[in-house]
């Protein structure tokens, strides 16, 4: 792993409006990437990429030679159908000192209770319920558990054997995996760490994963997981037989949200070692271990569109009404992946980031609300004032579809009341929270439905709602009368 510098400030990233910041207007080199992150990247989102730990080594005008320079293995991961159209297609040729299929065969392992992938409601361990549920903060373990040791699921939709579905997971780990791997062949893993940094060894090269950044790992693709800064803890969603993708942006034109440039890739860095290894695959929610006497990470070269990649969310560029009302949720999405109902995702990521709220004559907090959208939000760093109960970094708050939801009394009438607008103000300053938002109906996991952690949004904080309605009934039955008359209202 590479050599990692520490930051003088370590909310330095936390505390900024926008990533432009960190430019000083011009007066000191842009760069790409956080000050203390030790690796170089590609840049471009759904680019194809080529990388080369030692010069020379991808064979060019064909991908399969019949000898590889160096005694190299050719390897392809096909990751769509064979026929798939041109512009879905997703591959990666990877030139390597051993193919993965140098292997000791396959064990099965224990199920991890703290795990589920059925979310079917004939599934006896999982629960539904219409309730707005929250979970504080999920503790770390004080027994030594890595990052695949400490995968907790919180709600899903869907089956992966079915091939769509979605399931969210926390994380928490206190130790570094070593000489241990991952696969996940059942869908993709995008992380959100909350708490401490991730430093990811992927067969395409390292990735370091600060809070405030997300990273997005390919079904089939092995990685590892070492903790930098000590225990970390963070949430996941998976996705089953989609990919994530840039939203259509729209009337918006060509640029805004999260921009494709801003995506970063990987660059090769192999490992060459004689030594034990486990390979620790999910399929179908179930765990299973193959072993192998050498590194899965001795990839010299590669070239593909199939290849892992981070975002800083602090790059997101945010859009919204400069009149009135409020725009939907949509402008905050990051990535989405698609379902097979053309007309609804499958999963959208969103984030609620430091920005400017300038409508005039609109009521400015989220605005009471019955959405056809499954909601699970998280709280990376900040505050947050949009959530109905206690909402802690590392918390978790859920709303399945078309359940009623908003704030609380005192906070409407506060923005409701008043002669004038509030002035322009910027909001969500030093927090970035983010929400999982799914088409699908959730149903919540045993380990969550009966975990202490978990507590519901109190009902009683909306005992407070006034009815001004019928403080006006004068009025209104003045004008009722008028009406029934046939006069001018």
């Amino acid at each position: 792993m590479g050599s990692i510098g520490t930051l003088p400030d370590p909310k330095e990233y936390q505390n900024i409006f926008h990533w432009a910041e960190t430019q000083k207007d011009g007066k000191i080199p842009s760069f790409k990437t956080r000050r203390n992150d030790p690796y170089e990247y590609q840049a471009g989102f759904g680019n194809s990429f080529e990388s080369e730990a030692v010069p020379g080594t991808i064979p060019h005008g064909q991908n399969s030679p019949r000898n590889v320079r160096f005694g190299l293995y050719a390897e392809q991961v096909t990751a769509t159908a064979f026929i798939a159209p041109r512009h879905s297609n997703k591959k990666a040729w990877l030139y390597r000192a051993r193919p993965a299929v140098a292997h000791e065969g396959f064990t099965e392992l224990p199920d991890n209770p703290d795990t589920e992938s059925s979310f079917l409601p004939l599934n006896p361990r999982i629960h539904v319920s219409p309730t707005q549920l929250a979970w504080h903060p999920f503790d770390i373990e004080t027994t030594e558990t890595d990052f695949i040791s400490g995968l907790k699921t919180v709600a899903g939709s869907g089956d992966p054997t079915l091939r769509e579905g979605i399931a969210t997971h926390v994380y928490t780990a206190n130790k570094s995996m070593t000489k241990r791997a991952f696969v996940n062949s059942d869908g993709e893993f995008l992380i959100v760490p909350q708490q401490g940094a991730l430093d990811i060894q992927t067969e395409f090269g390292p990735l370091f994963v600060q809070p405030g950044e997300i990273v997005v790992i390919q079904r089939g693709l092995r990685f590892r997981v070492e903790l930098p800064d000590g225990p970390s803890r963070g949430y996941i969603l998976e996705i089953w037989g989609s990919q994530f993708e840039l939203p259509e942006l729209g009337p918006l034109g060509a640029n805004g949200l999260a921009n494709a440039r801003d995506f970063l890739y990987p660059t090769a860095s192999y490992e060459v070692v004689k030594e034990p290894w486990e390979i620790v695959y999910k399929l179908g929610g179930k765990f299973f271990k193959s072993t192998q006497q050498h590194s899965p990470f001795d990839v010299v070269a590669w070239h593909g569109n199939y290849v892992p990649y981070k975002y800083d969310l602090t790059k997101f560029v945010n859009v919204g009404s400069i009149s009135v009302d409020h725009i939907d949720p949509s402008i905050f999405c990051v990535l989405t992946a698609k379902s097979r109902d053309l007309t609804a995702p499958l999963a959208d990521v969103l984030i609620f980031s430091p920005r400017w709220d300038v409508a005039s004559h609109t009521y400015r907090p989220p605005y009471y609300h019955r959405n056809a959208a499954s909601e699970l939000m998280g709280l990376i760093y900040g505050d947050y004032g949009g959530r109905s109960d206690a909402f802690k970094p590392g918390s978790i708050s859920f709303e399945c579809g078309m359940v009623p939801h908003g704030v609380a009394y005192e906070e409407f009438s506060a923005a409701a009341g008043g002669e004038t607008d509030p002035p322009a103000m910027q909001i969500s300053e030093g927090s970035i929270a983010f929400m999982f938002e799914s088409s699908r109906p959730f149903t919540i996991t045993e380990y969550a439905w009966k975990s202490g952690k978990k507590h519901e949004h109190e009902p009683k904080m909306w005992d407070s709602l006034v009815d001004h309605f019928s403080e006006h009934a004068e009025e209104v039955e003045e004008i009722l009368a008028r009406k029934a008359k046939g006069l001018r209202i």
